[in-house]
């Protein structure tokens, strides 16, 4: 049995490595808010359980077994947030810290009658795939506002930034997941952009189409 601190370390590891062969020990005191001699600890304990691959200065991987773990909080963790938004009717900015607690439920069997309760959704309430009991899932091909072309359309389809504060931006601005846009204009002097949503005309900045995602 792992501890939550270790679950954690495992689901921060995985995100991290998304976007790298190898994850630092400094990234992971930073997304952790924690101090990078707490981190060398928990990388020694998780080494020795041969659920990472380890060495100093070298930066840190899942081994199969760390990343199977990984796998099913994060399916655990999205399957909560989709039962919370569809079932419960919470709204998509107010799931992830409930959800960050209800990861760590261990029950395998109540995880797998939740899936099958709600048909098995693909996807959580922020476009991110749900991993299914074998931790496989379907990725969609998605690429930021901030590349898409004017004229060219999309379906909103996941973000980057899962903040409240910026999905309670999203929501006010209706673009929500789901939502067809259309870039109809891009501003020469600062690289903002004004999306065609239905009848509404709304501008948006260069941060924002950095963090909303499409399929196109």
């Amino acid at each position: 049995m792992n501890t939550l601190a270790e679950e954690n370390y495992l689901k921060s590891i995985y995100h991290l490595s998304l976007n790298a062969e190898s994850v630092s020990t400094n990234q992971l005191a930073a997304l952790l808010s924690t101090s990078a001699a707490s981190v060398t600890d928990m990388l020694k304990k998780l080494a020795d359980k041969q659920l990472i691959n380890y060495a100093r200065y070298q930066g840190v991987s899942l081994t199969p077994a760390g990343e199977k773990i990984a796998l099913h909080i994060i399916r655990k963790h999205r399957l909560w947030e989709f039962f919370l938004v569809e079932k419960l009717d919470f709204k998509w900015d107010e799931v992830h810290e409930m959800a960050e607690e209800m990861e760590h439920i261990s029950s395998t069997e109540l995880i797998d009658r939740l899936d099958k309760f709600m048909g098995y959704p693909k996807y959580d309430p922020h476009g991110d795939p749900i991993p299914d009991s074998k931790g496989n899932f379907k990725v969609h091909e998605l690429k930021p506002v901030s590349m898409v072309a004017v004229n060219e359309c999309g379906i909103i389809s996941g973000v980057r930034d899962h903040s409240p504060a910026f999905l309670q931006y999203l929501e006010k601005q209706q673009l929500t997941i789901g939502k067809k846009i259309q870039v109809a204009e891009i501003i020469e002097y600062d690289h903002s952009m004004i999306l065609q949503a239905g009848n509404n005309r709304i501008h948006i900045s260069r941060e924002v189409a950095n963090n909303l995602l499409i399929a196109v």
